[in-house]
């Protein structure tokens, strides 16, 4: 069974296709920069064309279609097959996550024209953080915006945070870890897992919550939105453009949300970069400490995402500020991990060290499998 896996991100598209018999990835590729002027796309729709036309045009043969999904809201605990309630759902979410719901829409609508007759699924970053405790989802406001609105911790980088728990556990040969992923790339989150299970994490009601990211601002008091439309005379819309897309990374160094150019600006001397990566170690330290404290004998911490997985200098800073817990990397490790899983922690270490190369298509592509399995009938189920 072929599975295609797409991934609308925000500006990007990114796919693969996998062979569930062999367990073997076929094909990959991306579309970078949607939408914006130098695009060759002007929307997600234009990019899962192109796609498609490359994989048609390749001869390949697709059999499922699994796409992630940022935010799935209280509705859903695990991956679904997408009807038209689900899609409405999905797009009726698309106020919790604006950057990134609405291109799922777009993703959905031009793989169904692109591909007709396929069965589609739904895979929720969200899913995985289900199991956190009330006391925890739950924010100390009143209880009725909650009931009415919804108005909670969900979560996010599920299936990231789902795979590099179950893949560090392997590393580790421990049945399942106790212990914090981060997942630092133009996106960012860290969650606190015990025993294999999501029990908190940085992001919240929407992805901008927690680290500080590529063009997201992370936690910042919830004053300053007040702040900035009653005396900065900036509309809803104003703040949130200025929160979700021009913060971060991007508005603390002035160069880029792209933490490459900004740690070549640092080398330069740009004070506004060297800046932007202190906020950004510290910040993420921070949680990870705030998580492992949480936590009932913790045995790692694993980094995951593009920053997570190949910025070897960061991860030295985010560990430097790491004071008050037990935690020492070895610095040659650290810096030949660059790009491909193992330990970085020195022998001294009390908490091992990892990082771990996230396969979020692959979780995509399983679920999508099973799910297809189980409810579109037995002429997939014959084809594991």
């Amino acid at each position: 069974m072929n599975i295609l896996v797409l991934n609308c991100g925000s500006s990007s598209l990114k796919y693969s296709i996998h062979e569930l018999r062999s367990g073997k990835q076929n094909a990959s590729g991306s579309v970078e920069r949607i939408g914006e002027d130098i695009a060759h796309c002007a929307n997600h729709r234009a990019a899962v064309r192109q796609v498609s036309e490359t994989i048609l045009g390749d001869g390949q043969d697709i059999d499922a279609i699994g796409h992630r999904i940022v935010h799935g809201g209280e509705i859903y605990s695990e991956s679904v097959l997408i009807t038209p309630q689900v899609e409405a759902n999905i797009e009726q979410l698309g106020r919790l996550a604006p950057l990134h719901n609405p291109a799922h829409i777009q993703g959905i609508r031009a793989a169904r024209d692109c591909f007709p007759g396929l069965p589609h699924v739904a895979v929720f970053d969200t899913a995985f953080h289900q199991t956190l405790p009330e006391h925890v989802s739950r924010y100390a406001i009143p209880t009725a915006l909650y009931e009415e609105h919804g108005i909670r911790r969900y979560g996010f980088h599920g299936t990231s945070h789902r795979y590099v728990s179950e893949r560090a556990a392997e590393i580790l040969e421990v049945e399942s870890i106790t212990g914090v992923t981060c997942h630092l790339g133009n996106g960012c989150s860290a969650a606190a897992i015990q025993d294999g299970k999501s029990v908190d994490t940085t992001m919240g009601f929407t992805p901008l919550a927690g680290i500080p990211m590529g063009t997201r601002s992370g936690d910042v008091d919830p004053a300053v939105v007040l702040y900035l439309q009653n005396e900065a005379d900036l509309s809803p819309s104003d703040v949130d453009r200025v929160l979700n897309r021009e913060s971060g990374l991007t508005g603390v160094s002035g160069v880029s949300n792209d933490l490459r150019e900004v740690e070549e600006a640092e080398g330069r001397g740009d004070e506004g970069a060297r800046l932007a990566i202190n906020v950004f170690a510290y910040q993420t330290a921070k949680a990870i400490a705030g998580l492992l404290g949480t936590l009932s004998n913790a045995n790692g911490i694993a980094f995951t995402g593009g920053i997570g997985e190949n910025a070897s200098g960061v991860r030295q800073r985010i560990v430097n500020y790491l004071q008050g817990v037990d935690v020492v990397l070895d610095p040659t490790a650290n810096g030949r991990t660059v790009g491909r899983e193992g330990k970085i922690s020195a022998p001294e270490s009390g908490l091992e060290v990892l990082v771990v190369q996230t396969r979020e298509d692959e979780v995509i592509a399983r679920d999508t499998f099973h799910v297809v399995q189980r409810d579109a009938g037995s002429s997939y189920a014959s084809a594991e």
